[in-house]
């Protein structure tokens, strides 16, 4: 579960927030007034969420794929990856 702190923490104690960000790999959620405004997360997490996101992007597209009758037969898939391989 994030962490959350008031945005003043964020001006206040970036160095904190910052090395919580490293240590868990999980965001921290910034509020305003009450309210939750942003979510601050190491790159490192950053670029595993952001693959995480691309895969379930391409797995959705897979299924669709599927559900529409858009797939090859395996004598398709094998011409096509020899071609690749000729190339």
């Amino acid at each position: 579960m994030p962490a959350i702190k008031e945005s003043i923490e964020l001006r206040n104690n970036y160095d904190e927030i910052s090395s919580f960000c490293h240590k868990y790999q999980e965001p921290v959620i910034i509020t305003n007034n009450g309210e939750e405004d942003l979510a601050v997360m190491s790159i490192d997490y950053y670029n595993i969420w952001s693959s995480r996101k691309e895969l379930y992007r391409l797995l959705q597209e897979a299924e669709d794929d599927f559900k529409n009758g858009r797939t090859l037969t395996k004598e398709e898939i094998l011409r096509n990856a020899r071609m690749v391989l000729d190339e």
